[in-house]
């Protein structure tokens, strides 16, 4: 499997059965799945999610937003649950305009599931991280 290192940008093969470990960055050496949600944004958003073998749900929110802060403390409890099945990651739509309207984002807090670079699933509205967390799996069984 190949994951994108979310501190440096490399790309890094690790083994299927090696994920649940904590792997580490071949050329940085953080951690590949911290189990805390990455910050995304217009330069890498990209190459996150068109190269990551994992699947990638973004938070598209802003600061002004009080749904999206009240979500933020469950979307990175669900970060810790899903480390090793999902990356999770969030985008300032309002740092990140370009980005958010390539997807269209209308309200947020929004939520965007990707694989292989295209959007399988996407949801609004806050949600708590059981909830979070059931529903990447739903969307991830098809």
């Amino acid at each position: 499997m190949q994951i994108m290192c979310p501190h440096c940008g490399t790309m890094n093969r690790i083994p299927d059965e090696r994920v649940a470990e904590q792997p580490s960055c071949g050329r940085c050496k953080k951690s590949l799945l911290s189990g805390k949600p990455i910050e995304l944004n217009d330069a890498n958003f990209a190459a996150l999610t068109n190269h990551s073998e994992l699947p990638v749900l973004i938070d598209f929110w802003a600061a002004w937003c009080a749904p999206c802060r009240t979500m933020a403390p469950h979307f990175e409890a669900a970060a810790g649950e899903l480390a090793g099945q999902a990356i999770l990651a969030k985008l300032d739509t309002e740092a990140n305009p370009l980005t958010a309207g390539r997807f269209n984002v209308r309200s947020i807090p929004t939520l965007l599931l990707m694989q292989g670079g295209r959007e399988i699933a996407r949801d609004a509205g806050a949600r708590p991280a059981v909830e979070i967390v059931r529903w990447v799996k739903q969307a991830r069984s098809g």
